[in-house]
């Protein structure tokens, strides 16, 4: 059975960080991209960020692009995401998620494995 288990989520005050780690069981994702997603309450899911199988590509989304990072280690199944810089409009429930391709994109019916989320909660 393929699982997705986020963690690192919580409260942090504006300005400060957050770093947030996804861990894969079932199977192996080294040869898929894997991206992160939010929910904040009452809006659509967006996109956040996604990386390549290999690490090599990064892609960023507008609200987040300089502030988080995302990054992988295959030997771990996991994928990570440092969160700088935090605002409160950053609030949400952070998903991690397994694209079906080779290079993550911000189109979420691309994946297919969902973890169940993290909450991120930013004070001002």
């Amino acid at each position: 059975q393929v699982q997705l288990v986020e963690s690192g989520g919580g409260l942090v005050q504006a300005g400060g960080s957050l770093g947030l780690s996804c861990v894969g069981s079932g199977r192996t994702f080294s040869m898929n991209g894997m991206g992160w997603f939010r929910q904040a309450p009452g809006k659509l899911r967006e996109f956040v960020a996604s990386i390549s199988w290999s690490g090599s590509n990064t892609y960023y989304g507008d609200s987040v692009e300089g502030r988080f990072t995302i990054a992988r280690d295959n030997a771990k199944n996991a994928v990570f995401l440092q969160m700088n810089s935090l605002k409160p409009e950053d609030t949400a429930v952070y998903y991690c998620a397994v694209s079906r391709y080779r290079l993550g994109s911000r189109n979420y019916n691309e994946y297919d494995y969902w973890g169940q989320g993290t909450q991120v909660t930013v004070s001002s």
